[in-house]
């Protein structure tokens, strides 16, 4: 049985200039399939309606995956054998559904003056008005067999698997070819992708963080270890809901200072079978951390 969650805390430098938090976050689980997506929106000044950007990114995303999904039995069935097509025509069609929402958007709520007045009138005129609603995404899909996620612009995705190890299925992708940011609002943005597709793991856990998380910690290894750790409270997870927000809200206020969204699906009886080794897990990165801290205080020493 899948289950979940998803929180997004507004960070402090945005509090500090009175923006509003640009990142959104979602998850669906249904008998079929679960999916975890976070968006988070350009901070840039033409990117001036990213924060209904970032939301639209996780809707069409949401829509998307469950249009797919309308015959489960068929899907599952030509998706292993086909999923290099596949994933290509449901980055085609997020992009889609989310260029629909925001020119539907855009024509319902014209640009204001006040919006337009921070720009002259040549600056203005180039800008294409999707870049008004620029977004990053990252969604993660559990599936009865197979898992999968994709990918446009920065921020991380990792996954747990029946051994318990966190891992990242895809490189980090912060910039596409010739340092172009990669966003939703680029004309090319169907061809700017990242994916992964495993079919021979159960995955235990799926997590999408949008940049903000990961530039909170200090390592890469630091930041596996916390999803981890997380997951060993799965079992609990109404409980540790709170918990997780005011961790993010610490983090977001005194790590980076940048908005912060995560999202999480899981499979619930996998958890609670494997809550053993995941501890396990825990414990040994705790011990590599102390070895990691105490071989870089040796070489600081030497």
């Amino acid at each position: 049985m899948f289950n979940g969650f998803s929180h997004s805390v507004m960070g402090a430098s945005h509090e500090k200039t009175g923006l509003v938090c640009q990142d959104s976050s979602a998850y669906k689980v249904t008998e079929h399939y679960a999916v975890a997506v976070v968006a988070d929106g350009h901070g840039s000044k033409k990117h001036f309606r990213s924060n209904v950007g970032s939301k639209f990114a996780v809707e069409a995303t949401i829509e998307t995956v469950g249009r797919f999904y309308q015959d489960p039995a068929q899907f599952e069935e030509n998706f292993p054998a086909n999923h290099k097509l596949i994933l290509k025509n449901i980055e085609k069609q997020i992009i889609s559904d989310w260029n629909l929402r925001v020119n539907k958007h855009l024509e319902e709520n014209p640009v204001t003056d006040e919006e337009r007045s921070k720009f002259t009138d040549e600056e203005f005129e180039a800008i294409p008005p999707e870049s008004y609603y620029g977004s990053t995404l990252i969604a993660a899909v559990a599936g009865n067999g197979f898992t999968f996620g994709v990918q446009i612009g920065d921020g991380t995705l990792v996954a747990l698997f029946e051994d318990g190890v966190a891992v990242l299925p895809m490189e980090y992708n912060e910039a596409a070819p010739a340092n172009v940011t990669a966003s939703m609002c680029n004309s090319n943005a169907a061809g700017m992708f990242s994916s992964f597709y495993v079919d021979n793991k159960k995955p235990l856990a799926l997590y999408a963080s949008t940049d903000g998380l990961y530039t909170s910690f200090g390592s890469e290894y630091d930041f596996l270890d916390y999803h981890t750790i997380i997951s060993s409270q799965l079992i609990n997870l109404e409980a540790f809901k709170q918990v997780i927000i005011n961790n993010l809200t610490k983090r977001s206020h005194y790590g980076t200072e940048d908005d912060i969204s995560l999202s999480c699906v899981f499979d619930s009886d996998l958890v609670n079978e494997k809550i053993g080794l995941i501890r396990e897990r825990v414990d040994e990165n705790k011990k590599r951390a102390a070895e990691r801290k105490a071989e870089l205080l040796t070489k600081r020493i030497n």
